[in-house]
């Protein structure tokens, strides 16, 4: 057991972050290797393809999360409280509806 005076847990309220540039993150956790990062933002990201599963919860407002699926393009809204999963080889983009904030999962380093 390690004891660096640092608290082994931590106490965060979604809501009250904020950041100055979209997709800035707040790192969370590492998880033998996996990140829990929130996520501010009020701009889409972009078409990306992870090297692993990723898990993307809505905390707060809307993003429409585009994504292909047999050579289709295709929208799913999700609101707060919804989640998406992107698993390996998924090609997807968040668009986000004014403000939102994002909790991702995801192997650390994937963009």
């Amino acid at each position: 057991m390690t004891n660096n005076n640092q608290p082994n847990h931590k106490i965060i309220k979604s809501k009250d972050f904020t950041a100055d540039k979209a997709w800035a993150a707040l790192d969370i956790a590492n998880m033998n290797g996996t990140s829990i990062r929130l996520h501010w933002t009020d701009k889409p990201y972009k078409w990306h393809i992870n090297d692993g599963d990723e898990v993307f919860a809505v905390l707060d407002g809307v993003v429409n999360m585009h994504y292909k699926e047999n050579d289709e393009t295709r929208t799913a809204e999700l609101n707060t409280g919804d989640i998406f999963y992107a698993g390996i080889g998924t090609e997807h983009v968040a668009h986000p509806v004014g403000a939102a904030r994002i909790l991702v999962i995801e192997k650390a380093g994937s963009e």
